[in-house]
Order: C-alpha cells, then sequence, then structure tokens
C-alpha cells in the first residue's frame, strides 16, 4: 500500500513524511515476529558519526528516556528549507535504541525543519511493536524524537 493510499485512509503512516511512512509501512508488511527483525535490520544501518563529533561526544545530547546509553545532535542547515541531519551515537550491544534511532536516521535526516517538527510523537506507537518491545523502550524513541525536534525547533527560531 502506497504512503498515499494509506494516508487517505487514515492508516498508521498517515500524516508522516514519506521516508517515514515507507518504513512504518514495511513495518506493518511483516509479521509482528519479522518486525523485531527489521528493528535489528535499522540498528545494522545506523550510520556512524562523522569525525567531528565521534572526537567530540560531550556536544551530543544524552536520552535519558532510553534505557542504553544514547547520544543524538542536529544540524540545521542555513539553505531556505532549514534541511536537517540527525546524528547519533548508541553502542552496538543496545540492538533495539540502535535501531530506532536508525529508523529515525533513516526518516528524518535531510527533511526540511518544517516536516521534522510536524511528525506527531506517536510514530513509535505505529511501528507495530507494542508487543515485541516493552513500553520503557519505547518511550525511549519518543524521547529521541522529543530532542531532536526541541534542538531543531532552538536551531530555527534562534
Amino acid at each position: 500500500m502506497s504512503a498515499e493510499t494509506t494516508a487517505a485512509t487514515g492508516g498508521p503512516s498517515a500524516g508522516l513524511p514519506p521516508a517515514l511512512a515507507e518504513i512504518v509501512e514495511d513495518f506493518h508488511a511483516v509479521s509482528e515476529p519479522e518486525r523485531l527483525q527489521l528493528l535489528l535490520d535499522f540498528s545494522r544501518g545506523l550510520p556512524a558519526l562523522p569525525d567531528r563529533y565521534a572526537e567530540h561526544p560531550e556536544l551530543l545530547e544524552p536520552v535519558p528516556e532510553c534505557q542504553s546509553p544514547i547520544f543524538l545532535l542536529t544540524e540545521v542547515d542555513e539553505d531556505e528549507a532549514r534541511t536537517v541531519h540527525l546524528f547519533f551515537s548508541a553502542p552496538a550491544e543496545a540492538p533495539t535504541t540502535r535501531g530506532f534511532a536508525g529508523i529515525l536516521a533513516e526518516g528524518l535526516d535531510g527533511l526540511p525543519a518544517a516536516e521534522v517538527l510536524d511528525v506527531p510523537g506517536d510514530v513509535c506507537s505505529r511501528l507495530g511493536l507494542d508487543r515485541a518491545v516493552s513500553p520503557l523502550r519505547l518511550r525511549g524513541m519518543t524521547g529521541m524524537l522529543g530532542r531532536i525536534q526541541r534542538q531543531v525547533r532552538e536551531t530555527t527560531t534562534a
């Protein structure tokens, strides 16, 4: 089902930017057990930090809502769209947390600031992982999104 069709029917990807909508649809296209495997795939796909942040981890903000140590930072370009770039640091031994970061990186990186700010806070619950992942871990992804949006808001209104 395309993002446009799902949005028109009010499905789980309704109101999401296209890349994030496609990720949500991918999760719903597989069985519940396969969703965990898909989450692991996103954890392996999380881009490494560029040297400018890997050498200065103090520049990244911690996300205390996550059970595992994760840090993030947004950059907003000075272009007309105020393009957003996301950077995450998450340990390899925290695949769920890395997976959530990977989803946000793939779904939001490169979008205009306005689109990132418009992402609804319930995007995590739309993945259909409620029975596979604890509510505490799901709150971690919501915490990541909240920090991303706050950093973008601070940068674009400064």
